[in-house]
């Protein structure tokens, strides 16, 4: 299969979502990165910079299935995974579906649930199945959780566990729109409809054969051994309490691929790693002071600096 396939996938994408959200190109690459990866991605910004409105404008691109969990304190994990509920009709119990069983789950404000409803993601989002009532249920190949959260706001909040924080594949921030941007977005008439006239650009079966192509984008020892020195540098960095996990080594060296041949190339380069390593490892350590996300990602990059990057002999 030809990296032209790949750059096609993401141009379609791309152009779908950015009819709906301005300027962010390259904030839609990167959740397109993680959905050909299987990944899940957190989307962590101020209110009314986009990032529902990026989500659901993905899940149309996409063509799959889409639904979205306001989380309150007060949402029980059923209300996440599903329930058994007996039917008067037919005298039996019923299985009622949660909102996981879809392609992509925005779930919206995550870090309001409390850590119970939390914890109902876990098994979802790192074996793409549920537990219901000593019953297991399988989820679909392109399952994706899309969770935002505040990261300013903490009344009402309950941060995220570790567990959960390593199963998100990236962490992202969409930021501001430069000033012309704006200007454009404010003046647009059609923004409350713009969602609905986004049509399907890519299939289930073509994401699922593009996934299976990823490992033939080539991966030199080099830069193999420069992931594992950003890995390692983490667990023996003062500054860390925890570093970053196996699970973050493969979710570096997928993302890595995906990126790379989204770029039009069949090989990894040092700079795809350096370039998606604070996205998809800063938000997996532990640090020893507390320190918000802006903050962690600061530290992550002062000592990504340190290490150093392999070059052609």
């Amino acid at each position: 299969m030809a990296v032209s396939e790949f750059v096609s996938f993401r141009d379609r994408l791309v152009g779908a979502c950015a009819k709906a959200i301005v300027g962010k190109e390259k904030e839609i690459t990167l959740v397109a990165v993680c959905y050909l990866c299987g990944g899940h991605i957190l989307l962590e910004d101020v209110p009314g910079t986009g990032k529902t409105m990026l989500f659901r404008a993905f899940s149309k691109a996409c063509g799959g299935s889409f639904k979205r969990i306001q989380f309150t304190p007060d949402v029980m994990p059923s209300d996440v995974t599903g329930i058994h509920f007996y039917n008067m009709k037919t005298g039996d119990f019923e299985f009622r579906p949660g909102p996981v069983f879809v392609d992509l789950v925005l779930a919206d404000e995550i870090n309001r649930a409390t850590p119970r409803t939390q914890s109902s993601l876990l098994e979802a989002m790192a074996e793409r199945q549920v537990s219901v009532d000593g019953e297991t249920r399988k989820l679909g190949d392109t399952f994706m959780v899309a969770a935002t959260q505040n990261p300013i706001e903490s009344y009402g909040t309950f941060p995220l566990p570790e567990a959960q924080m390593d199963r998100f594949m990236m962490r992202l921030k969409l930021g501001y729109m430069q000033r012309a941007e704006e200007i454009g977005v404010a003046l647009r008439r059609d923004t409350g409809n713009i969602i609905e006239w986004i049509e399907p650009v890519v299939s289930t079966e073509e994401t699922l054969q593009l996934r299976e192509q990823l490992d033939t984008i080539e991966i030199s020892e080099p830069v193999i051994g420069y992931i594992l020195d950003i890995i390692e540098k983490t667990r023996n960095d003062v500054r860390f309490h925890i570093g970053a996990s196996p699970r973050g080594t493969i979710a570096l060296v997928k993302a890595s691929r995906a990126y790379a041949a989204f770029q039009g190339r069949a090989f990894v380069t040092p700079d795809d790693v350096k370039f998606l390593a604070p996205y998809v490892l800063a938000h997996r350590l532990h640090y020893r002071t507390a320190v918000g996300s802006g903050e962690s990602e600061a530290l992550f990059l002062e000592m990504l600096e340190t290490i150093p990057v392999p070059t052609e002999a």
